[in-house]
């Protein structure tokens, strides 16, 4: 499926079914994350529900530790 990830479009793999796959796919699944999908801001708790379709547009802002 064809999704716009942080302004790039991306070829993401069909099994990415939800945004908690999505996220895993993306290597950014453990890490502490934010995600709006089409405008809206995600609650964390949700991703493994919440659907993940062609089309849709993510913005994923992660935490990077560090100093």
């Amino acid at each position: 499926m064809r999704l716009i990830i942080n302004g790039t479009t991306k070829e993401i793999p069909d099994h990415a079914a939800t945004v908690s796959l999505l996220l895993d796919h993306l290597q950014i699944g453990q890490k502490k994350a934010v995600v709006e999908r089409n405008g809206t801001i995600l609650i964390k708790g949700q991703h493994d529900k919440e659907p993940v379709e062609d089309g849709d547009k993510f913005e994923i802002v992660h935490f990077v530790g560090g100093g």
